[in-house]
């Protein structure tokens, strides 16, 4: 696997090396068991994955590279590299200016833009518009286009689809910077149509099978399909394609609903010409890092943290999973965790931080689930776990409890 050059103080003297024993005790990730710290009067779970995946670790390698390369150069980046508050604010304070809030509004207008300035591409990617823009002002695109490999690899899959005349299904958050991007490259090529959840998806399936007006589509996914789009004729092909941070088992469970939909109105024998697999095309790191944190559910916890940008939608989802099973506290930092008696988290369902008191249980033992999202540094989530152990006096050290994983030769 590629080693990254990403600043030091990202990793973490305990959480990158737990990462890299797991990793050499288990080269084919057969293993999904969590790591175990036992500090005695607590005890905490670490998901086998989580953390940087492969998209944001290049994201960030081509970032201070190129800040380090340009010391004379103005340098911008299209929106947050990634949903990480702590890398976004790092590289603000080091001289990089966001062209675009993650909404899209524009921030510094295109023409202060100059053609000797350097313009980065976020992880997520960009639209084909403003791809377009960049090059008009005279900008190196290809040069600091920071796009994830495994989005890129959505696109093309869009693109041989709509060679052969599927429509585009994504599976995603109309809003959301990459679903944009997605959306503004499938679109040159087939029509395409975005779907939030399961529910949508099952709402456009009735459609299909007729059931539900043709005329409603517009209705239900307003701003959510290409222009020219005839719910009639454009929904005879189709292959679903997905933001690679949601939830991976939403995306395969909204394509073998569409599977069965079409299995439905065509038959058995002919679905195939209908329903395009695209599987494959599910993102390798979300979807470990989610089969992770639902192999540490089956451990006992009295609780979970979940460490990340709040405005990340693959930490939400490892929240999401977590909630399901046990409490969960979804946390950007350390510093959230007042005390033994106060945190300070972000509830999915009021999306805002909200203060819950009494939150470790008055136990003679109590068990913690400590994860974070693709985009959160191992030094963050190292943090948090100190911060966590400075809350139980008569725990073993951090470095004692380590050192009994490290000794671990299978």
């Amino acid at each position: 696997m590629r080693k990254f050059e990403i600043p030091v103080y990202y990793k973490s003297s305990i959480i990158t090396r737990l990462k890299e024993h797991r990793n050499l005790l288990d080269l084919r990730k057969n293993d999904l068991s969590p790591t175990y710290l036992d500090f005695g009067s607590f005890d905490v779970y670490i998901p086998r994955h989580f953390g940087f995946c492969y998209g944001v670790q290049n994201a960030i390698e081509i970032s201070y590279k190129t800040l380090e390369e340009n010391p004379d150069k103005r340098i911008f980046l299209l929106s947050e590299i990634i949903h990480n508050p702590i890398v976004n604010e790092d590289l603000q304070f080091r001289g990089i200016n966001f062209i675009l809030k993650p909404s899209g509004e524009q921030i510094i207008p295109w023409e202060e833009i100059k053609k000797n300035d350097i313009v980065i591409i976020p992880a997520f990617g960009t639209t084909v518009e403003i791809e377009k823009k960049l090059k008009e002002l005279g900008l190196q695109v290809e040069k600091y286009d920071t796009t994830c490999p495994f989005v890129e690899k959505v696109w093309n899959r869009a693109y041989s689809l709509g060679v052969k005349g599927f429509t585009i299904i994504i599976h995603g958050k109309y809003k959301h910077e990459e679903t944009r991007a997605t959306f503004s490259h499938s679109i040159q090529n087939s029509h395409s149509v975005i779907v939030l959840n399961l529910e949508e998806a099952k709402i456009l399936g009735e459609i299909i099978l007729g059931n539900i007006p043709p005329e409603k589509f517009f209705e239900y996914f307003q701003n959510k399909h290409s222009e020219g789009f005839n719910p009639l004729i454009h929904l005879d092909k189709i292959g679903v394609v997905n933001q690679t941070t949601m939830l991976a088992s939403e995306t395969e469970e909204i394509a073998n609903y569409f599977k069965s939909i079409m299995k439905e109105k065509y038959g058995e024998e002919n679905y195939k010409e209908h329903f395009a697999d695209t599987s494959d095309t599910l993102c390798y790191a979300t979807y470990d890092n989610q089969e992770a944190t639902i192999e540490a559910l089956k451990y006992p916890a009295d609780f979970a943290i979940v460490v990340g940008g709040y405005n990340s939608s693959n930490t939400t989802h490892i929240a999401e999973l977590c909630k399901e099973k046990t409490k969960t506290y979804f946390i950007s930092s350390e510093e959230k965790i007042l005390s033994r008696e106060e945190i300070l988290h972000y509830d999915l369902n009021q999306k805002k931080e909200i203060l819950t008191k009494n939150y470790i249980p008055d136990k003679e033992k109590v068990s913690v689930i400590l994860t974070s999202g693709a985009s959160c540094p191992d030094s963050v989530v190292e943090r948090v776990l100190r911060k966590l152990h400075s809350l139980f006096p008569d725990a073993i050290t951090i470095e004692q409890a380590a050192e009994r994983v490290f000794s671990t030769k299978n």
